[in-house]
């Protein structure tokens, strides 16, 4: 079996619209800070010197959402109410919904914007499958080539509420995206609104989860290296205590 990794690196020095904060204390600055620690909440003297390499450990401090990188987005993150009941955070989400069978949707070179339900009916035929229920849906719009730029938050396709429902009708609870988000742009959403006054273009994707209970996950990588289908995704969430996303090491396994 192989292991495809279809996870981001949270990246410090990469453009991101929610800047990241990564401190790193070294070795040898974690064996001072820990001898100071130990004389404060201890009150004992303890010299970093005898340490191997006068080291101890290196800590990382990193400030950061819960959506930055590859994320899970829970029920909780859609709204306070729903139809179905009250929103499940991230830590309440049932972990056999991150286990199962992966469809790869090809949305790549249709611009900015949302496609629609009549363009997932095409792939499905493209392909020669159709979602089952529980499968988890990656849509690979060709966004990830921009990670780690201004663009990458500003120019992808995204899903509007028919395609979004019509996978929901097929059972699908888990649908994935390489891009920043599961609908289009912000930018692009507002001017189709001004444009429009149709308030059914704000957000399709993630508000159609106040009326179904399902998660995205965002920000994924590597999805153009995937067969449309015959591989399992895992993507387990970390649980975050009344989160509304959690990060997740998304990765493909396929039979080799």
């Amino acid at each position: 079996m192989r292991i495809l990794d279809l996870s981001s690196t949270i990246d410090a020095s990469a453009y991101e619209a929610d800047p990241v904060t990564h401190e790193v204390l070294t070795p040898a600055q974690g064996a001072q800070h820990m001898s100071e620690q130990v004389r404060l909440r201890l009150g004992i003297d303890f010299d970093p010197s005898v340490l191997p390499d006068s080291e101890f450990l290196s800590l990382d401090r990193i400030s950061l959402t819960s959506h930055t990188g590859t994320h899970v987005d829970a029920p909780s993150h859609y709204g306070t109410r729903a139809a179905y009941g009250t929103p499940k955070h991230i830590d309440e989400m049932p972990l056999e919904w991150f286990h199962n069978p992966g469809v790869v949707l090809d949305l790549t070179g249709q611009g900015t914007g949302v496609v629609g339900a009549a363009y997932l009916e095409k792939e499905f035929v493209r392909i020669g499958y159709t979602p089952q229920p529980m499968d988890i849906v990656l849509l690979n719009t060709g966004a990830a080539e921009h990670t780690g730029t201004q663009r990458y938050f500003t120019d992808f396709t995204g899903l509007d509420g028919d395609a979004t429902n019509l996978l929901l009708d097929l059972g699908v609870k888990v649908i994935g995206t390489d891009a920043f988000s599961l609908d289009a742009p912000f930018g692009d959403i507002i001017k189709r609104y001004h444009e429009t006054g149709d308030r059914s273009v704000l957000w399709p994707a993630h508000f159609a989860g106040r009326e179904r209970e399902y998660c995205q996950v965002e920000r994924l990588a590597n999805l153009d290296l995937l067969p449309p289908f015959g591989f399992t995704v895992v993507c387990f969430p970390v649980k975050i205590g009344g989160a509304g996303a959690g990060w997740t090491r998304a990765v493909a396994l396929l039979e080799d």
